[in-house]
């Protein structure tokens, strides 16, 4: 596949990039090279390669997964302007 320049000038109008003529014809060479580059990684066999997150493998440390209420309330309370019955009061956001 290759790009002339009238898809060069139609790409940078939806992208609402000015360019001119000149510009255009070295895009153009650009965006043929992009392709040439796409073309070799489509070649690039990859059966039986599994994804990838990382190039390193690694573990993330696990932890045991429990609930807790914190048991702290007056402590957590005790960092609020304004409270009752355990609760934050705060301001009124919708009418």
């Amino acid at each position: 596949m290759s790009i002339d320049k009238n898809t060069v000038r139609k790409v940078a109008r939806l992208a609402r990039i000015r360019t001119t003529d000149a510009e255009t014809e070295v895009l153009a060479g650009e965006m043929n090279n992009i392709l040439k580059m796409i073309e070799q990684l489509n070649a690039v066999k990859t059966d039986g390669v599994e994804p990838m997150t990382s190039v390193i493998e690694m573990q993330m440390p696990e932890r045991e997964d429990k609930v807790t209420d914190g048991g702290i309330p007056e402590k957590i309370l005790a960092n609020a302007p304004e409270h009752t019955a355990g609760f934050f009061v705060v301001p009124k956001v919708v009418e």
